[in-house]
């Protein structure tokens, strides 16, 4: 066995509504380029989603960024996450000798963060509440965002504490799903929404998070 290399780890016009959500998802604080679109929602396991889930075609993203269960020797306890940012890897630790691996989108220049933190709130579509130093770069910028398709954060968040206090960093899905692989965001750790809702499932409040 191997063991995983450690690594260092909105502004918008008034205008129609689909410019309004294009406009948020270029500024978004947990939005960077254009891409391919998802396919038509998906059915069985996501059929009791609230909102579609769109089906992502895999081929488009490069293999190591596919979710894989792998044989890795870790200094982790069963449970919880190892984020390797600069491969762009996420492990949930699965046993000391197995972990799965997804590919996400992490911080781009100047909003990366690094350090251990807990899991101490999981959300289900969860509404996005911008930070203040958003509202500051952003006048206008709605202080919520419903949930939904359009919203940032996907179909899943999972919140990220240090010391009992709110990091503002979070584990979430995205809407974005041609980010994935790259630096786009301010700071959180963006999944596409069929690997967040997979890891929602296995991990638990509490857990340890720690991003490299």
């Amino acid at each position: 066995m191997t063991t995983i290399p450690l690594a260092k780890s909105l502004s918008y016009p008034a205008i129609s509504r689909r410019s309004f959500i294009l406009g948020l998802l270029a500024v978004q604080g947990c939005s960077a380029v254009s891409g391919p679109v998802s396919s038509s929602p998906a059915e069985g396991p996501y059929a009791s989603e609230l909102f579609p889930v769109r089906p992502v075609n895999r081929s488009k993203f490069a293999k190591d960024l596919q979710p894989v269960t792998m044989a890795k020797q870790v200094d982790a306890a069963p449970g919880s996450i190892i984020v390797d940012p600069h491969n762009k890897h996420l492990y949930f630790v699965e046993s000391q000798g197995t972990v799965r691996r997804y590919g996400i989108a992490v911080g781009k220049s100047g909003y990366s963060w690094h350090g251990t933190a807990t899991i101490e709130r999981k959300a289900k579509w969860p509404a996005w509440h911008p930070t203040d130093d958003m509202h500051a770069e952003t006048p206008g910028l709605p202080k919520r965002i419903a949930p939904g398709p359009a919203n940032p954060l996907g179909a899943r968040a999972l919140y990220l504490f240090s010391d009992g206090r709110d990091t503002l960093y979070r584990i979430h899905g995205t809407n974005e799903p041609w980010t994935i692989g790259t630096e786009a965001s301010s700071g959180c750790i963006r999944m596409l929404n069929e690997d967040i809702i997979e890891l929602y499932e296995k991990v638990k409040v509490g857990a340890t998070v720690k991003v490299l």
